[in-house]
């Protein structure tokens, strides 16, 4: 039989019975486009933390205070609750080799009011290395200098959402005071945005002098953080077992078991975000492939009634002279085009969806080609399994049998 007679039949067939058609292929199109949305916000998801974490900085090290411990050294106060940052420490970093550069922090967040509004945010006491080293950049205004460290001048950099909830969208707020803890403070930039929602927002800061935010929000001489930026990449892991050993030499501890600090490798972050999200990838696609499955089993259901249907045209067939594989190429045809016509109606829809979903700004998707064509070939190699037995059972009618067939 010929490739084309054979599609010919294929359209007669899957034409005859619209509705019965159209619902077998329903079960393929909401797999295949269930698949290909949950992959595209897996994928999405991944992009956008990821850009998060890049966003901070590049090449970084990050220095947390450790844990605080009690009477005895046997109680721990939790991760970060032992002040033990200070600038000797900032001072030993930038004699080591490798070092880009070195932004020391002290952050809280505090009520902060301006003109009759008030906002809860990030108060980040920092120097004028934060810009380098956390890829901070100024939209308004100045930034933070030196002269303002050592003046303890109360003046205030403040980030695009923060200036919107206490000035408006789009006011140029330069020149005007907001008060934190009751000081005004006075605002000399606006930083660009950077994108991102929630207490991690690098948007909705207020950056001052550390000297000002030590006496006059903290009381305390300590840091928060201290960031450290390496020369390059490759030399990240080398830096951080450097910083290591020099911050146990500073503090004199012999034993890096009671360290009282800790260092985070922004590659390591990404790192293991990329692996979370990967996985949520995974799960999320697995989860949309039962779908797959129903409708695989809905095929194998029509195809198995279409053979039972036309048992008198398969013997009529057989009669005069079709071979039982004419008879199974044709049956199997039907089901991989059935299966096929789903996969691009589902991966159309699919994109539809991480478009909208793109358009409303509830989270950024991201439609990959592999994506698309793991959905193609999956939808043919649903037509060819779950096609197969029907195709094969047709094949195997008796002639005889199969026309006397009421």
């Amino acid at each position: 039989m010929k490739l084309g007679d054979t599609l010919q039949e294929t359209y007669e067939a899957l034409t005859g019975n619209k509705v019965r058609t159209s619902l077998t292929m329903l079960g393929i199109i909401i797999g295949i486009a269930s698949v290909i949305a949950m992959v595209s916000i897996g994928q999405g998801a991944q992009g956008s933390i990821q850009a998060s974490i890049q966003s901070i900085g590049s090449n970084l090290l990050l220095v947390y205070p450790g844990a605080q411990r009690g009477v005895g050294q046997q109680v721990s106060q939790g991760l970060g609750s032992a002040r033990s940052l200070v600038q000797d420490d900032v001072d030993a970093i930038l004699a080591l080799p490798n070092v880009g550069a070195v932004a020391q922090e002290l952050s809280g967040r505090y009520q902060i009011t301006a003109r009759g509004k008030n906002t809860n945010t990030s108060v980040i006491g920092t120097v004028p290395s934060y810009t380098v080293v956390r890829n901070v950049q100024m939209d308004l205004g100045s930034y933070i200098s030196d002269q303002n460290i050592r003046g303890m001048s109360k003046v205030a950099v403040i980030g695009p959402t923060t200036r919107d909830n206490l000035f408006g969208e789009g006011v140029d707020p330069v020149g005007q005071t907001i008060r934190i803890k009751q000081i005004e403070f006075k605002i000399i930039g606006v930083t660009k945005t950077k994108g991102g929602t929630g207490f991690g927002s690098q948007d909705d800061i207020i950056f001052v002098p550390i000297s000002t935010a030590q006496k006059f929000l903290a009381g305390s001489d300590h840091f928060s953080t201290i960031s450290v930026q390496a020369e390059s990449a490759e030399i990240m892991v080398t830096l951080q077992a450097e910083l290591t050993t020099t911050l146990l030499q500073t503090h004199n501890i012999s034993d890096p078991q009671n360290a009282d600090f800790n260092i985070m490798n922004q590659a390591d972050i990404v790192a293991t975000a990329s692996t979370i999200t990967q996985t949520l990838t995974i799960l999320l696609g697995a989860v949309a492939g039962i779908s797959l499955l129903v409708g695989g089993i809905g095929i194998m259901n029509m195809m198995l009634t279409t053979v039972t249907e036309r048992t008198r045209e398969i013997g009529l067939r057989k009669a005069i002279g079709a071979r039982r594989r004419d008879i199974n190429f044709q049956f199997l045809i039907e089901s991989i085009v059935l299966t096929l016509l789903g996969g691009v109606i589902g991966v159309f829809l699919g994109w539809l969806i991480s478009f909208g979903f793109s358009s409303l700004n509830i989270i950024q998707t991201e439609v990959s080609v592999g994506s698309a064509l793991l959905a193609f070939g999956v939808s043919a190699m649903i037509g060819i399994v779950f096609g197969y037995y029907p195709a094969r059972r047709a094949a195997n009618l008796n002639p005889i049998e199969a026309l006397r067939y009421e």
